[in-house]
């Protein structure tokens, strides 16, 4: 089953607010998904109702188990429920911002996560790994253990310049590391049709990029429910179903389906 990787090196582009919403749109249509928050931050884990600093384990313990090759705690062990029955969370807190500096002497490092995940890989319609804002080994774990990618943008000028680096390292994730991993699309968020700028950045992303990579035809509105969802522990769908933003997911999520 394909495992999917929503990355950007940028921070505040909506990755999470994405994997959360592709989840939920998923179950939607029957998909049994594992989210899996490989951020320090666990700003996902907080999305789907879970409090990070109570969680007995997490990505880390499972990822450095991995590591050292005693295989316990397994994945299986640190997945959680979430309040939809058809979405398991793999949630992650700070202690996963210490899995850099473990990885860096680990024999075969970027392919923890990879091995990881094998446990349950058959196990789900869907996994999506919700990455943090690096480039670092992390990021690099999340793409070699991929088959597909979602690139959020912000409709912002400065945003779309750190693209090409991007697309830089999955190029050589592709060559060196995972040879089947493809970029499914790049979603553009934080869009605005009353803005100018955000209507030229929306128009020069799909002739820059075009011709390389598919430009999804769901844009993401800005829209305030979005910082309203992970507060109540929601993605925006269940949060605001019938909202412009909640729309423009569904509309996603049948093109990711496709």
């Amino acid at each position: 089953m394909p495992v999917i990787c929503i990355a950007n090196q940028k921070g505040g582009v909506g990755k999470t607010t994405t994997a959360a919403a592709l989840a939920q749109g998923l179950s939607e249509h029957g998909k049994h998904v594992l989210l899996v928050d490989w951020d320090p931050q666990g700003s996902l884990t907080i999305s789907m109702g879970h409090s990070p600093e109570r969680l007995e384990r997490t990505a880390y313990d499972a990822l450095l188990s991995v590591i050292r090759g005693d295989g316990s705690p397994n994945v299986r062990d640190v997945i959680v429920r979430t309040s939809n029955p058809l979405i398991d969370l793999v949630p992650a807190n700070i202690e996963l911002s210490q899995a850099e500096l473990d990885l860096v002497g680990a024999f075969t490092r970027e392919m923890m996560l990879r091995d990881m995940l094998q446990p349950v890989r058959f196990h789900y319609d869907f996994i999506l790994v919700d990455c943090l804002p690096s480039l670092g080994l992390l990021t690099i774990n999340a793409l070699a253990a991929a088959d597909r990618v979602i690139i959020p943008l912000q409709a912002d000028f400065l945003a779309m310049k750190g693209v090409g680096l991007l697309f830089n390292t999955i190029q050589r994730v592709k060559a060196k590391l995972n040879p089947s991993l493809e970029i499914s699309g790049i979603l553009l968020t934080m869009t605005s049709s009353r803005t100018l700028h955000s209507r030229e950045v929306s128009e020069v992303t799909r002739k820059a990029f075009g011709s390389q990579v598919k430009i999804f035809e769901a844009t993401i509105p800005t829209s305030v429910r979005f910082k309203e969802a992970p507060a109540a522990g929601e993605s925006i769908l269940t949060y605001a179903p019938k909202s412009d933003g909640a729309t423009a997911y569904r509309l996603l999520v049948e093109e990711v389906m496709k």
